[in-house]
């Protein structure tokens, strides 16, 4: 559906050249919900421009569903971009027109009959959960409304691709979830194909089947939620899922905890999918003879299943200690022992 392949992005700046985006190549399947992940500088701010035209790449590719979108411009580009629409995290809503008329807005430049906007309007309205306020203007609605306007209008001239630039970073996090269900549901029921720009990875999280991890312009790990969430591999990774899965400890914290035990041993165990409905721990507790004290403990949800992490002190013989942890590794749940902070 979307393949970016070897794209490099280089702005020219008073003080030399800027490579925002080096070499990236992804390919996002259509009907997924794909993350691109980074803090500020990463580069994926660019990378939605590059996807939607607005930016062309110094060199490499971006095809969209068969289309070289860096190739083309003038009415060809225009004819493309009806098919990648985008929300934003400001909304970007026409405050003098009303919501009816901010969702008809992309219809009315595309020459659609008045009747057929008509009725586009009011499905739209209703999909998005807005029904009744259709006549109110922005400054009469939420945040969280206004958003809803803005991929309301987003899909207006049906489009096969939504780009998200930070679309929940305004709201607060209840209404970033009801947001993100509303993607997830839109996806389910368009099989639309979304694109998400964030720096937080409880997005990311909530909705996405796979992620890229951006920094300094690179991709520096990508792949299903799921698995990055076990297996995260590069260091800024691992300080994004740390974020969510609640082991975030700063260095003195984990300190703190070793100072408590002395003997035995303390480990992160990481479970995923149908592991974390196991009881493996108090298994392990019966047959072992071990003691087990549960310090730290989560459970998140992804669209792949769920993932949750426990910090535990596992005390006692170190020989049935050290098979406690090779009867976790069996079952393939991943452990680390925490040795130093």
């Amino acid at each position: 559906m979307i393949e970016l392949s070897n794209i490099t992005k280089v702005y020219s700046t008073k003080n030399g050249e800027l490579k925002a985006v080096d070499g990236v190549s992804l390919e996002i399947q259509k009907g997924e919900i794909y993350g691109i992940i980074g803090y500020s500088g990463a580069g994926k701010s660019t990378m939605i421009r590059l996807l939607n035209g607005l930016e062309k790449p110094t060199s490499g590719t971006v095809v969209v569903n068969g289309q070289n979108i860096s190739a083309i411009s003038g009415s060809k580009l225009r004819a493309a971009r009806q098919k990648i629409s985008m929300i934003f995290q400001h909304f970007n809503l026409l405050w003098s027109r009303t919501v009816e008329e901010n969702i008809e807005f992309p219809l009315e430049i595309a020459g659609v009959p008045k009747a057929e906007r008509s009725k586009r309007v009011g499905e739209l309205i209703e999909l998005v959960g807005l029904a009744g306020r259709g006549k109110a203007y922005p400054s009469q609605l939420s945040g969280g409304q206004k958003q809803r306007v803005g991929i309301a209008r987003a899909l207006a001239n049906n489009p096969e691709v939504l780009l998200c630039d930070e679309a929940t970073s305004a709201l607060d996090p209840e209404t970033t979830d009801s947001i993100l269900e509303l993607l997830l549901d839109i996806n389910k029921r368009l099989g639309l194909t979304i694109v998400l720009i964030t720096h937080e990875m409880h997005v990311i999280r909530k909705v996405c089947h796979r992620v890229a991890v951006m920094e300094a312009g690179k991709v520096v790990e990508s792949g299903d939620v799921l698995h990055v969430f076990q297996n995260p591999q590069a260091q800024i990774t691992k300080k994004f899922v740390s974020q969510v899965s609640g082991t975030s400890d700063t260095k003195e914290s984990i300190e703190q905890i070793l100072a408590n035990y002395p003997s035995g041993k303390l480990v992160k165990v990481t479970f995923i999918g149908q592991q974390t409905e196991q009881p493996i721990i108090s298994q392990i507790i019966q047959q072992y003879g071990v003691d087990v004290n549960i310090v730290h403990g989560t459970i998140s949800h992804t669209t792949s299943g769920p993932y949750g992490t426990l910090i535990v002190h596992i005390d006692g013989d170190e020989s049935k200690v050290d098979i406690a942890l090779q009867i976790l590794k069996r079952h393939e749940i991943q452990t680390e022992v925490i040795e130093h902070a």
